[in-house]
């Protein structure tokens, strides 16, 4: 054989461990990518799964059943009790949490839990075994109501002053703890350095219970911004297919709140503010006035219009740069799912009717009918 053609086999043969090589390594790079991967996938699913785990069954349960936790009954036993009553989730997490907090000292005896209750406020029942049968504080927060209004109902109902609640709603390092530990529904956006006070339309209306006389302020808001998570979270996805982010979307909705009362005038609403803003008109929402003037009013003036603020829709398109007050569960849902129309301008009358108008001039025939 001639040395050419020797050379021609051997190159040939080292071509094909070449591409063999090649192969091998594509097979892996492909193999240990997918492994990656899972690894992820799991590791992500797994931290939502705890995570989700850790949280009340239903922040908004107020009803409470009996759990009976027999003498001498261990940890997995107190788990698997729990959670056959719908009082935690996941019996293993529940362990593995109480591993983690180094807790111990359970006690035996008829407990009367809701689903509402958290990780930390049963594991404190247990060990002192206190049997939580009635709260010891309620507390009604109305729908449409500011932070200073909010923090005015506490400081009459608790120990809490209503300087030294708003206080800690404002300090920028507590919030921004808050934004950590909710971030479906708090961002950054609360911190704009033009907001008034970044839980504004955060702290949900509803009737909140306590099983302490004297609730901290911190414990309040927790479970305020909790029982916020649970009415927003269904909703997320709604929110997305509006285009809006949660903190818009709340915006929205505390304007709503603030200018209707039913829920159907508040789905009709909901639809004129978004054919006004596609159209890129000012909202023109005197709620909005109000709120930057600090004060109530029965009418606002032409005066009042020309309020500098960020809030002022008279003066600025768009959304204002958050949330007036807190709202009502509907007024969410009117955001998410407004009703179609070609309205662009409404009135309420001072009998609570809203009446609506298609252009500017059938609009000043109803504010001559029923304002003037």
């Amino acid at each position: 054989m001639s040395p050419s053609k020797k050379d021609d086999q051997k190159d040939e043969k080292q071509s094909k461990r070449t591409d063999e090589a090649r192969t091998v390594r594509k097979i892996v790079g492909i193999t240990l990518t997918a492994l990656v991967l899972v690894i992820i996938i799991v590791g992500v699913s797994g931290y939502l799964y705890i995570n989700s785990a850790l949280k009340p069954v239903d922040p908004s349960d107020e009803e409470k059943r009996d759990v009976k936790i027999p003498i001498g009954s261990s940890v997995s036993e107190i788990s698997k009790i729990l959670e056959e009553n719908e009082v935690i989730k996941d019996s293993r997490v529940f362990r593995f949490y109480i591993k983690f907090k180094n807790e111990s000292g359970f006690q035996a005896g008829d407990y009367k839990f809701s689903s509402a209750i958290t990780m930390d406020e049963l594991i404190s029942a247990l060990k002192t075994g206190k049997v939580m049968k009635d709260p010891v504080l309620t507390v009604t927060i109305p729908e449409g109501k500011t932070m200073d209004q909010i923090a005015d109902i506490y400081s009459k109902k608790t120990d809490i002053e209503k300087e030294e609640f708003l206080e800690k709603v404002n300090d920028v390092d507590y919030i921004q703890t808050l934004i950590n530990q909710h971030p479906s529904i708090l961002s950054e956006a609360v911190l704009d350095p033009e907001i008034r006070t970044p839980l504004e339309g955060y702290l949900f209306a509803a009737t909140y219970q306590f099983f302490e006389e004297s609730p901290s302020t911190t414990k309040i808001v927790e479970k305020m911004i909790k029982k916020t998570e649970s009415i927003v979270s269904p909703m997320l996805d709604g929110i997305k297919e509006q285009g809006l982010t949660v903190h818009e979307a709340l915006t929205m909705a505390s304007l709503i709140e603030n200018e209707a009362r039913s829920k159907e005038d508040r789905m009709k609403i909901s639809g004129v503010f978004y054919n006004r803003l596609e159209d890129d008109m000012p909202l023109q929402t005197d709620p909005t006035v109000l709120y930057a003037l600090g004060k109530h009013k029965d009418r606002v003036l032409h005066k009042d219009l020309e309020v500098e603020s960020p809030y002022n829709t008279y003066q600025n398109k768009g959304l204002p740069v958050g949330p007036i007050s807190n709202f009502a569960k509907n007024s969410l849902q009117a955001v998410v799912e407004p009703t179609s129309s070609d309205y662009f301008y409404f009135v309420a009358a001072p009998d609570g009717e809203i009446y609506y108008a298609k252009d500017f001039e059938a609009h000043k025939q109803l504010v001559d009918k029923h304002l003037n």
